[in-house]
């Protein structure tokens, strides 16, 4: 333990491999030609939405058994979330593989939830491979937090856009193709942050000051600044909430504008018709196609993770609650052979 919520392994926690699935938006973006799995029919072949949403997170761990060489026997546990109810996408995509399972709820923080999670179970040596997992389909989402697609409602400037996509990885004790890898260091968990923002179209607002007070700790915990790291990667703040928190973060003494960048404003750069992308997806797929390969590549040493969620649902929404945010931090390494 060091510092109040943070946590330096005591081993090398290994991210041994990673799969991405994601849907036709997504792959018309700049990051299109990286991702593992691409499905032009956003319906993924299922009758609804949400089995659209249990197919993706079937698909993604299908083809992360194929990447790494593993049998589902040598996964220990799986932890995975996505955004629907009672996690329904998680439960009827999973229930094939007849795993020990975590199901996570963080929002969009989710995907650093289960690496959190993940890396702590390996560390402490309970496991030898986990699976972490998250999910997003912009259709299921939409329905159930705000309109059904057909009501064809105006989105505003600050709005992000739901990723149709999921992130699958092996969280494990080892690396055995012997080559540059990335590990999982540290983390630090975040707590629940509220400055009583209502309007559930702008979550850059409602998640950044999450995200403020998860980047102060972690630099307080570890006793560091921020050169330590080459960049630090919220989730889905978007352009609004990039901002909102670099001004945050000043407030309190931190400048590292240069630091900031995002997972949803990668994932749809140059898109003029929403704030960025959003949803349990928009990092986890970031993160295998994006941040992950510059760590290997060498541009990259040492990276903070920020996914960031915003703890909202229809019922507190419509009694008129706030939206607080969460954010969980990933301390990311490049590791050599």
């Amino acid at each position: 333990m060091v510092g109040k919520q943070s946590l330096l392994f005591e081993k090398d926690v290994y991210i041994r491999c990673s799969a991405t699935v994601v849907g036709n938006k997504e792959a018309k973006g700049p990051l299109g030609e990286e991702f593992d799995v691409i499905v032009k029919d956003d319906m993924f072949g299922a009758n609804s939405w949400e089995e659209a949403e249990s197919r993706i997170q079937e698909m993604a761990v299908d083809k992360l058994l194929i990447k790494s060489r593993l049998n589902i026997d040598d996964v220990d546990y799986i932890y995975a979330g996505d955004l629907l109810g009672q996690l329904i996408a998680t439960s009827f995509g999973l229930e094939k593989y007849g795993k020990p399972l975590f199901g996570l709820y963080g929002a969009c923080s989710t995907m650093g939830e289960a690496l959190c999670l993940a890396a702590m179970s390996i560390n402490a040596g309970y496991s030898d491979n986990v699976i972490a997992l998250a999910s997003s389909h912009f259709a299921s989402a939409e329905k159930q937090f705000r309109y059904p697609l057909e009501y064809g409602n105006q989105r505003p400037e600050a709005s992000t856009w739901t990723v149709t996509g999921s992130g699958a990885y092996i969280v494990s004790s080892e690396n055995p193709e012997s080559e540059t890898g990335v590990i999982i260091r540290g983390v630090t968990t975040g707590k629940i942050v509220d400055y009583g923002v209502k309007d559930s179209m702008n979550m850059g607002a409602c998640m950044a000051p999450a995200a403020a007070d998860l980047i102060e700790t972690n630099f307080k915990d570890l006793g560091v600044k921020g050169n330590y790291y080459d960049a630090i990667y919220t989730g889905d703040l978007g352009q609004v909430g990039n901002r909102i928190l670099n001004d945050l973060l000043v407030e309190r003494g931190i400048n590292i504008a240069d630091k900031l960048k995002d997972c949803g404003m990668i994932i749809y750069e140059g898109e003029t018709k929403c704030s960025g992308g959003s949803g349990c997806g928009c990092s986890a797929v970031v993160l295998s196609t994006y941040i992950m390969k510059k760590l290997k590549s060498g541009e990259y040493r040492r990276v903070l993770f920020v996914p960031t969620g915003a703890l909202l649902s229809t019922v507190s929404y419509n009694e008129g609650k706030s939206v607080p945010g969460i954010a969980h931090g990933v301390i990311l390494e490049r590791k050599e052979k």
